[in-house]
């Protein structure tokens, strides 16, 4: 697949999603248990990536760094981790 294909693959995804997400109206408090899974998700993501580098599969190394980022930044702009860039 092309990086171009993949690329396009992923907008798709992520729009639709952008499209039909819905805000649950019903918070709960995140306590700290599930913030650090949150983390350990993004380790795995992170772990791929380095994975996916060492095998000369820069696409996927980038896409996965990427998502590993992207639940780094949504737990920092909800205010439940601090780090800087």
């Amino acid at each position: 697949m092309t990086l171009n294909r993949l690329a396009s693959r992923y907008i798709l995804k992520t729009e639709r999603v952008i499209n039909d997400v819905k805000i649950c109206q019903d918070y709960r408090s995140i306590d700290a248990k599930s913030v650090k899974k949150a983390i350990d998700e993004a380790k795995r993501y992170l772990e791929d990536a380095k994975f996916y580098l060492d095998r000369k599969r820069f696409e996927t190394s980038l896409a996965s760094v990427a998502y590993c980022e992207g639940l780094l930044d949504a737990l920092r702009l909800l205010g439940l981790v601090d780090f800087q860039w």
